[in-house]
């Protein structure tokens, strides 16, 4: 018996800022992927997030325009 696995692409989104760099968390928040910065605190220190394809559970850390960070198979790109 033979078992197939759908997996679904990531889904990308590209968000551009108008300083040097954003924190993570007021970035996830920007995009939506969390409601509250309460939320992205949590996500981020339960280590769901994933800064350029590593765990990052630093909510204070700066994205610079190239970084990506990943939440529930959602790419978000930093411009």
């Amino acid at each position: 018996m033979k078992i197939k696995v759908k997996v679904a692409e990531k889904r990308q989104v590209t968000k551009k800022i108008d300083t040097d760099f954003i924190r993570l968390d007021a970035f996830l928040k920007m995009c939506d992927a969390v409601q509250t910065g309460g939320h992205a605190k949590i996500v981020i220190q339960e280590g769901e997030v994933r800064v350029n394809g590593e765990i990052c559970t630093q909510r204070g850390k700066k994205l610079r325009s190239g970084d990506k960070a990943e939440f529930e198979n959602v790419v978000y790109s930093v411009e």
